[in-house]
Protein backbone atom coordinates (compact mmCIF):
# COMPACT_ATOMS: atom_id res chain seq x y z
CA UNK A 1 0.00 0.00 0.00
CA UNK A 2 1.54 3.32 -1.09
CA UNK A 3 0.59 6.66 0.42
CA UNK A 4 2.45 9.25 -1.66
CA UNK A 5 0.17 10.92 -4.19
CA UNK A 6 2.58 10.53 -7.10
CA UNK A 7 3.27 6.83 -6.63
CA UNK A 8 -0.40 6.12 -6.01
CA UNK A 9 -1.58 7.86 -9.19
CA UNK A 10 1.33 6.52 -11.24
CA UNK A 11 0.30 3.00 -10.22
CA UNK A 12 -3.39 3.60 -10.96
CA UNK A 13 -2.59 5.00 -14.39
CA UNK A 14 -0.42 2.03 -15.32
CA UNK A 15 3.03 3.65 -15.28
CA UNK A 16 4.67 1.36 -12.71
CA UNK A 17 6.23 -1.93 -13.78
CA UNK A 18 9.02 -2.49 -11.21
CA UNK A 19 10.42 -0.54 -8.29
CA UNK A 20 13.65 -1.30 -6.42
CA UNK A 21 12.25 -0.30 -3.00
CA UNK A 22 8.62 0.73 -3.09
CA UNK A 23 8.33 1.46 0.64
CA UNK A 24 11.53 3.49 0.72
CA UNK A 25 10.61 5.50 -2.37
CA UNK A 26 7.11 6.09 -1.04
CA UNK A 27 8.55 7.46 2.21
CA UNK A 28 10.98 9.73 0.33
CA UNK A 29 8.15 11.10 -1.84
CA UNK A 30 6.09 11.87 1.28
CA UNK A 31 9.04 13.49 3.08
CA UNK A 32 9.72 16.22 0.52
CA UNK A 33 10.54 17.10 -3.08
CA UNK A 34 12.23 14.27 -4.97
CA UNK A 35 14.31 14.85 -8.08
CA UNK A 36 13.90 12.07 -10.67
CA UNK A 37 15.64 11.67 -13.98
CA UNK A 38 15.17 9.88 -17.26
CA UNK A 39 17.91 9.72 -19.88
CA UNK A 40 17.31 10.25 -23.60
CA UNK A 41 20.03 9.40 -26.08
CA UNK A 42 20.31 11.69 -29.08
CA UNK A 43 19.87 9.25 -31.96
CA UNK A 44 17.38 11.40 -33.95
CA UNK A 45 16.36 15.05 -34.05
CA UNK A 46 13.00 14.32 -32.41
CA UNK A 47 11.38 11.83 -30.08
CA UNK A 48 8.36 9.76 -31.08
CA UNK A 49 5.37 8.32 -29.28
CA UNK A 50 7.49 5.40 -28.09
CA UNK A 51 9.13 7.84 -25.64
CA UNK A 52 5.86 9.40 -24.53
CA UNK A 53 5.34 7.15 -21.49
CA UNK A 54 8.63 8.47 -20.11
CA UNK A 55 7.67 12.09 -20.77
CA UNK A 56 4.21 11.65 -19.27
CA UNK A 57 5.51 10.08 -16.05
CA UNK A 58 7.84 13.06 -15.64
CA UNK A 59 4.82 15.31 -16.22
CA UNK A 60 2.87 13.42 -13.54
CA UNK A 61 5.83 13.66 -11.16
CA UNK A 62 5.90 17.45 -11.61
CA UNK A 63 2.14 17.75 -11.15
CA UNK A 64 2.63 16.21 -7.71
CA UNK A 65 5.29 18.74 -6.71
CA UNK A 66 8.49 16.85 -7.54
CA UNK A 67 11.32 17.86 -9.87
CA UNK A 68 11.89 16.22 -13.27
CA UNK A 69 15.43 16.09 -14.62
CA UNK A 70 15.79 15.46 -18.34
CA UNK A 71 19.21 13.96 -19.02
CA UNK A 72 20.40 14.42 -22.59
CA UNK A 73 22.77 11.62 -23.56
CA UNK A 74 25.37 13.69 -25.36
CA UNK A 75 28.04 11.35 -24.03
CA UNK A 76 26.31 7.97 -24.02
CA UNK A 77 25.01 8.49 -27.57
CA UNK A 78 28.62 8.11 -28.65
CA UNK A 79 28.45 4.49 -27.50
CA UNK A 80 24.87 3.31 -28.02
CA UNK A 81 22.62 1.50 -25.56
CA UNK A 82 22.42 -2.24 -26.37
CA UNK A 83 19.21 -2.64 -24.32
CA UNK A 84 16.45 -4.04 -26.52
CA UNK A 85 18.61 -3.80 -29.65
CA UNK A 86 19.37 -6.67 -32.01
CA UNK A 87 22.41 -5.07 -33.59
CA UNK A 88 25.07 -2.46 -32.99
CA UNK A 89 23.83 1.09 -33.41
CA UNK A 90 25.52 3.23 -36.06
CA UNK A 91 27.92 5.69 -34.44
CA UNK A 92 27.08 9.36 -34.96
CA UNK A 93 29.45 12.30 -35.31
CA UNK A 94 29.64 14.96 -32.61
CA UNK A 95 27.91 17.38 -35.00
CA UNK A 96 25.02 14.97 -35.57
CA UNK A 97 24.65 14.38 -31.83
CA UNK A 98 24.57 18.13 -31.11
CA UNK A 99 21.93 18.73 -33.80
CA UNK A 100 19.81 15.84 -32.53
CA UNK A 101 20.09 17.08 -28.96
CA UNK A 102 18.77 20.50 -29.95
CA UNK A 103 15.86 18.88 -31.76
CA UNK A 104 14.98 16.52 -28.91
CA UNK A 105 15.05 19.32 -26.35
CA UNK A 106 12.01 20.90 -28.06
CA UNK A 107 9.91 17.80 -27.36
CA UNK A 108 9.74 18.47 -23.62
CA UNK A 109 8.56 22.08 -23.62
CA UNK A 110 4.84 21.30 -24.19
CA UNK A 111 4.80 18.74 -21.39
CA UNK A 112 7.06 20.09 -18.63
CA UNK A 113 7.53 23.44 -16.89
CA UNK A 114 11.20 24.47 -16.85
CA UNK A 115 12.63 27.07 -14.51
CA UNK A 116 14.42 27.72 -11.24
CA UNK A 117 11.68 26.72 -8.79
CA UNK A 118 11.98 23.67 -6.50
CA UNK A 119 9.68 21.59 -8.74
CA UNK A 120 10.68 23.14 -12.08
CA UNK A 121 12.19 20.76 -14.61
CA UNK A 122 15.89 21.00 -15.44
CA UNK A 123 18.10 19.52 -18.14
CA UNK A 124 21.61 18.12 -18.00
CA UNK A 125 23.99 16.67 -20.58
CA UNK A 126 26.07 13.68 -19.55
CA UNK A 127 28.78 14.69 -21.99
CA UNK A 128 29.66 17.36 -19.43
CA UNK A 129 31.25 14.69 -17.22
CA UNK A 130 31.66 11.58 -19.37
CA UNK A 131 33.88 13.16 -22.04
CA UNK A 132 36.46 14.18 -19.44
CA UNK A 133 36.81 10.75 -17.85
CA UNK A 134 40.21 9.10 -17.97
CA UNK A 135 40.04 5.43 -18.87
CA UNK A 136 42.45 4.11 -16.25
CA UNK A 137 41.03 6.25 -13.40
CA UNK A 138 37.50 5.12 -14.37
CA UNK A 139 38.52 1.46 -14.27
CA UNK A 140 40.17 1.91 -10.87
CA UNK A 141 37.45 3.99 -9.25
CA UNK A 142 34.30 2.52 -10.82
CA UNK A 143 35.22 -0.70 -12.59
CA UNK A 144 36.07 -2.48 -9.34
CA UNK A 145 32.36 -2.33 -8.37
CA UNK A 146 31.18 -4.28 -11.45
CA UNK A 147 31.62 -8.01 -11.91
CA UNK A 148 31.57 -9.42 -15.42
CA UNK A 149 29.51 -12.36 -14.12
CA UNK A 150 26.68 -10.04 -13.12
CA UNK A 151 26.94 -7.86 -16.23
CA UNK A 152 26.60 -10.94 -18.43
CA UNK A 153 23.39 -11.86 -16.61
CA UNK A 154 21.47 -8.70 -17.47
CA UNK A 155 18.88 -9.03 -20.24
CA UNK A 156 20.44 -6.28 -22.38
CA UNK A 157 23.59 -8.43 -22.67
CA UNK A 158 22.25 -11.96 -22.30
CA UNK A 159 19.63 -11.68 -25.06
CA UNK A 160 22.22 -10.56 -27.60
CA UNK A 161 24.57 -13.37 -26.61
CA UNK A 162 21.81 -16.00 -26.61
CA UNK A 163 20.91 -14.96 -30.15
CA UNK A 164 24.60 -15.10 -31.11
CA UNK A 165 24.38 -11.46 -32.19
CA UNK A 166 27.57 -9.43 -31.77
CA UNK A 167 27.89 -7.18 -28.74
CA UNK A 168 30.87 -4.86 -28.98
CA UNK A 169 33.07 -4.05 -26.01
CA UNK A 170 32.05 -0.42 -26.57
CA UNK A 171 28.37 -1.28 -25.97
CA UNK A 172 29.26 -3.53 -23.05
CA UNK A 173 30.50 -0.42 -21.23
CA UNK A 174 27.14 1.35 -21.53
CA UNK A 175 25.75 0.15 -18.21
CA UNK A 176 28.88 1.39 -16.42
CA UNK A 177 28.47 4.87 -17.87
CA UNK A 178 24.73 4.95 -17.12
CA UNK A 179 25.53 3.96 -13.54
CA UNK A 180 28.10 6.74 -13.40
CA UNK A 181 25.40 9.16 -14.63
CA UNK A 182 23.08 8.28 -11.74
CA UNK A 183 25.80 8.80 -9.17
CA UNK A 184 26.87 12.08 -10.78
CA UNK A 185 23.29 13.39 -10.90
CA UNK A 186 22.87 12.46 -7.25
CA UNK A 187 26.02 14.39 -6.38
CA UNK A 188 25.20 17.44 -8.49
CA UNK A 189 21.43 17.74 -8.13
CA UNK A 190 20.47 15.45 -5.26
CA UNK A 191 18.71 13.19 -7.77
CA UNK A 192 17.31 10.22 -5.85
CA UNK A 193 15.24 8.39 -8.48
CA UNK A 194 15.97 7.05 -11.94
CA UNK A 195 13.02 6.12 -14.15
CA UNK A 196 13.25 4.12 -17.36
CA UNK A 197 11.56 1.52 -19.51
CA UNK A 198 11.53 -2.05 -18.26
CA UNK A 199 14.50 -2.88 -20.50
CA UNK A 200 16.56 -0.44 -18.38
CA UNK A 201 16.16 -2.40 -15.15
CA UNK A 202 19.68 -3.81 -15.13
CA UNK A 203 21.30 -0.46 -15.87
CA UNK A 204 19.25 1.24 -13.14
CA UNK A 205 20.11 -1.39 -10.52
CA UNK A 206 23.81 -1.00 -11.34
CA UNK A 207 23.59 2.75 -10.76
CA UNK A 208 21.88 2.25 -7.41
CA UNK A 209 24.56 -0.22 -6.32
CA UNK A 210 27.39 2.09 -7.43
CA UNK A 211 25.95 5.07 -5.54
CA UNK A 212 25.49 2.97 -2.41
CA UNK A 213 28.96 1.40 -2.56
CA UNK A 214 30.95 4.58 -3.24
CA UNK A 215 28.87 7.31 -1.59
CA UNK A 216 26.84 5.36 0.97
CA UNK A 217 23.65 7.00 -0.32
CA UNK A 218 20.25 5.43 -0.89
CA UNK A 219 18.68 6.04 -4.28
CA UNK A 220 15.80 4.37 -6.06
CA UNK A 221 14.80 2.95 -9.42
CA UNK A 222 11.41 2.66 -11.10
CA UNK A 223 10.59 1.19 -14.49
CA UNK A 224 7.59 1.63 -16.73
CA UNK A 225 6.10 -1.16 -18.86
CA UNK A 226 6.99 -1.38 -22.53
CA UNK A 227 3.79 -0.38 -24.30
CA UNK A 228 2.26 -2.37 -27.14
CA UNK A 229 -1.21 -2.12 -28.63
CA UNK A 230 -3.90 -4.68 -27.86
CA UNK A 231 -3.08 -6.44 -31.13
CA UNK A 232 0.59 -6.65 -30.19
CA UNK A 233 1.96 -3.89 -32.42
CA UNK A 234 4.87 -1.80 -31.12
CA UNK A 235 3.77 1.56 -29.73
CA UNK A 236 4.89 4.59 -31.70
CA UNK A 237 4.65 3.12 -35.18
CA UNK A 238 2.05 3.72 -37.88
CA UNK A 239 1.64 2.61 -41.46
CA UNK A 240 3.61 5.71 -42.50
CA UNK A 241 6.42 5.17 -39.97
CA UNK A 242 7.31 6.67 -36.61
CA UNK A 243 4.77 8.94 -34.89
CA UNK A 244 7.00 11.92 -34.10
CA UNK A 245 6.28 14.48 -31.39
CA UNK A 246 7.41 17.59 -33.31
CA UNK A 247 5.28 19.16 -36.03
CA UNK A 248 8.15 19.51 -38.50
CA UNK A 249 8.34 15.70 -38.48
CA UNK A 250 4.60 14.95 -38.28
CA UNK A 251 1.68 17.33 -38.67
CA UNK A 252 -0.70 17.84 -35.72
CA UNK A 253 -3.48 16.44 -37.93
CA UNK A 254 -1.59 13.18 -38.53
CA UNK A 255 -0.75 13.06 -34.84
CA UNK A 256 -4.46 13.44 -34.01
CA UNK A 257 -5.31 10.72 -36.51
CA UNK A 258 -2.83 8.31 -34.91
CA UNK A 259 -4.68 8.55 -31.60
CA UNK A 260 -8.09 8.53 -33.28
CA UNK A 261 -7.18 5.16 -34.83
CA UNK A 262 -6.56 3.57 -31.41
CA UNK A 263 -7.95 0.06 -31.06
CA UNK A 264 -11.13 -0.15 -28.98
CA UNK A 265 -9.43 -2.25 -26.30
CA UNK A 266 -6.71 0.36 -25.80
CA UNK A 267 -8.82 3.51 -25.35
CA UNK A 268 -9.01 3.49 -21.55
CA UNK A 269 -5.41 2.43 -21.06
CA UNK A 270 -4.10 5.10 -23.42
CA UNK A 271 -6.25 7.78 -21.79
CA UNK A 272 -4.71 6.94 -18.42
CA UNK A 273 -1.17 7.03 -19.78
CA UNK A 274 -1.26 9.78 -22.36
CA UNK A 275 -3.77 12.38 -21.11
CA UNK A 276 -4.42 14.37 -17.96
CA UNK A 277 -8.08 13.35 -17.87
CA UNK A 278 -9.30 12.41 -14.36
CA UNK A 279 -9.35 8.70 -13.62
CA UNK A 280 -13.08 8.74 -12.81
CA UNK A 281 -13.87 10.31 -16.19
CA UNK A 282 -11.68 7.76 -17.96
CA UNK A 283 -13.52 4.92 -16.20
CA UNK A 284 -16.82 6.31 -17.47
CA UNK A 285 -15.53 6.66 -21.04
CA UNK A 286 -13.91 3.22 -20.96
CA UNK A 287 -17.31 1.65 -20.29
CA UNK A 288 -18.82 3.08 -23.49
CA UNK A 289 -19.69 0.62 -26.19
CA UNK A 290 -20.78 0.54 -29.78
CA UNK A 291 -20.58 3.78 -31.73
CA UNK A 292 -19.98 5.74 -28.51
CA UNK A 293 -16.44 4.40 -28.29
CA UNK A 294 -15.62 6.54 -31.33
CA UNK A 295 -16.44 9.66 -29.33
CA UNK A 296 -14.02 8.47 -26.64
CA UNK A 297 -11.34 7.98 -29.32
CA UNK A 298 -11.89 11.53 -30.56
CA UNK A 299 -11.49 12.84 -27.04
CA UNK A 300 -8.30 10.80 -26.60
CA UNK A 301 -6.97 12.19 -29.88
CA UNK A 302 -7.83 15.77 -29.00
CA UNK A 303 -6.41 15.59 -25.47
CA UNK A 304 -3.17 13.92 -26.61
CA UNK A 305 -2.76 16.44 -29.43
CA UNK A 306 -3.48 19.33 -27.07
CA UNK A 307 -0.59 18.28 -24.83
CA UNK A 308 1.87 17.92 -27.70
CA UNK A 309 0.81 20.77 -29.98
CA UNK A 310 -1.48 23.10 -28.06
CA UNK A 311 -5.22 23.79 -27.81
CA UNK A 312 -5.56 25.50 -31.19
CA UNK A 313 -3.77 22.78 -33.16
CA UNK A 314 -5.84 20.09 -31.45
CA UNK A 315 -9.10 21.90 -32.21
CA UNK A 316 -8.05 22.44 -35.85
CA UNK A 317 -7.17 18.77 -36.26
CA UNK A 318 -10.48 17.65 -34.77
CA UNK A 319 -12.43 20.01 -37.02
CA UNK A 320 -10.46 18.97 -40.09
CA UNK A 321 -11.25 15.34 -39.34
CA UNK A 322 -14.91 16.14 -38.82
CA UNK A 323 -15.13 17.87 -42.19
CA UNK A 324 -13.24 15.11 -43.96
CA UNK A 325 -15.07 12.17 -42.39
CA UNK A 326 -18.51 13.43 -41.48
CA UNK A 327 -19.18 15.98 -44.22
CA UNK A 328 -16.93 14.67 -46.97
CA UNK A 329 -15.16 18.00 -47.46
CA UNK A 330 -11.51 18.39 -48.37
CA UNK A 331 -10.60 20.83 -45.61
CA UNK A 332 -7.72 23.17 -46.38
CA UNK A 333 -5.94 22.03 -43.24
CA UNK A 334 -5.56 18.41 -44.38
CA UNK A 335 -1.88 17.53 -44.80
CA UNK A 336 -0.81 17.70 -48.42
CA UNK A 337 1.94 17.82 -50.99
CA UNK A 338 2.69 20.18 -53.83
CA UNK A 339 3.08 18.76 -57.33
CA UNK A 340 4.28 20.80 -60.33
CA UNK A 341 1.27 21.88 -62.35
CA UNK A 342 3.03 20.83 -65.54
CA UNK A 343 3.14 17.23 -64.30
CA UNK A 344 -0.58 17.27 -63.55
CA UNK A 345 -1.30 18.73 -66.98
CA UNK A 346 0.61 15.81 -68.51
CA UNK A 347 -1.13 13.33 -66.17
CA UNK A 348 0.29 11.31 -63.28
CA UNK A 349 -0.58 7.61 -62.86
CA UNK A 350 -2.81 7.16 -59.82
CA UNK A 351 -0.49 4.64 -58.13
CA UNK A 352 2.45 7.03 -58.42
CA UNK A 353 0.46 9.96 -57.03
CA UNK A 354 -0.58 7.95 -53.96
CA UNK A 355 3.09 7.14 -53.32
CA UNK A 356 4.12 10.77 -53.82
CA UNK A 357 1.46 11.87 -51.35
CA UNK A 358 2.78 9.50 -48.70
CA UNK A 359 -0.32 7.30 -48.58
CA UNK A 360 1.77 4.33 -49.65
CA UNK A 361 5.37 3.52 -48.93
CA UNK A 362 6.22 2.59 -52.51
CA UNK A 363 4.72 2.34 -55.99
CA UNK A 364 4.13 -1.37 -55.42
CA UNK A 365 2.30 -0.71 -52.18
CA UNK A 366 0.19 1.93 -53.93
CA UNK A 367 -0.73 -0.53 -56.68
CA UNK A 368 -1.84 -3.06 -54.06
CA UNK A 369 -3.88 -0.39 -52.28
CA UNK A 370 -5.75 0.40 -55.49
CA UNK A 371 -6.23 -3.25 -56.45
CA UNK A 372 -7.66 -3.89 -52.99
CA UNK A 373 -10.27 -1.17 -53.41
CA UNK A 374 -8.85 1.05 -50.67
CA UNK A 375 -7.99 4.11 -52.77
CA UNK A 376 -10.24 7.07 -53.59
CA UNK A 377 -9.75 10.30 -55.48
CA UNK A 378 -12.10 13.11 -54.48
CA UNK A 379 -14.10 10.46 -52.56
CA UNK A 380 -14.57 8.32 -55.69
CA UNK A 381 -13.07 4.80 -55.80
CA UNK A 382 -10.03 4.30 -58.01
CA UNK A 383 -10.43 1.18 -60.13
CA UNK A 384 -7.46 1.53 -62.48
CA UNK A 385 -4.02 1.83 -60.91
CA UNK A 386 -2.72 3.45 -64.11
CA UNK A 387 -5.52 6.00 -64.33
CA UNK A 388 -4.03 9.39 -65.19
CA UNK A 389 -4.77 12.06 -62.61
CA UNK A 390 -4.77 15.51 -64.24
CA UNK A 391 -5.69 19.14 -63.63
CA UNK A 392 -9.24 18.12 -64.53
CA UNK A 393 -9.40 16.39 -61.13
CA UNK A 394 -8.67 19.59 -59.24
CA UNK A 395 -11.41 20.80 -56.93
CA UNK A 396 -10.42 24.41 -56.49
CA UNK A 397 -6.65 24.15 -56.26
CA UNK A 398 -6.37 20.63 -54.79
CA UNK A 399 -7.14 16.95 -55.30
CA UNK A 400 -8.20 14.88 -52.30
CA UNK A 401 -6.64 11.41 -52.05
CA UNK A 402 -7.88 8.85 -49.53
CA UNK A 403 -6.39 5.52 -48.44
CA UNK A 404 -9.00 3.57 -46.55
CA UNK A 405 -11.41 5.52 -44.40
CA UNK A 406 -8.97 7.38 -42.17
CA UNK A 407 -5.99 8.57 -44.21
CA UNK A 408 -6.30 11.60 -46.44
CA UNK A 409 -3.99 13.94 -48.33
CA UNK A 410 -4.44 16.97 -50.53
CA UNK A 411 -2.40 17.23 -53.72
CA UNK A 412 -1.97 20.86 -54.71
CA UNK A 413 -0.89 22.14 -58.12
CA UNK A 414 2.23 24.26 -57.61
Amino acid sequence: MVNSEFLQEATERGFVFQCTDTEGLDAALRAGTVTAYIGFDCTADSLHVGSLVQIMILRLLQRHGHRPLVLMGGGTTRIGDPSGKDETRQLLTDEQIAANMAGIRRCFDPFLRFGDGPADAITANNDDWLSSLGYIPLLREVGTHFTVNRMLGFDSVRIRLDREQPLTFLEFNYMILQSYDFRELNRRYGCALQIGGSDQWGNIVCGIDLTRRTDNRTVFGLTTPLIATASGAKMGKSAQGAVWLTRDRLSPYDYWQFWRNTEDADVGRFMRLFTDLPLAEIARLEALGGAEVNEAKKLLATEATRLAHGVEAAADAAETARLAFEEGEAADTLPGVDVPRAELEAGIPAFRLFAIAGLAGSNGEARRLIRGGGARINDMPVKDEGHAVTVADLHGDAIKLSAGRKQHRLVRAA
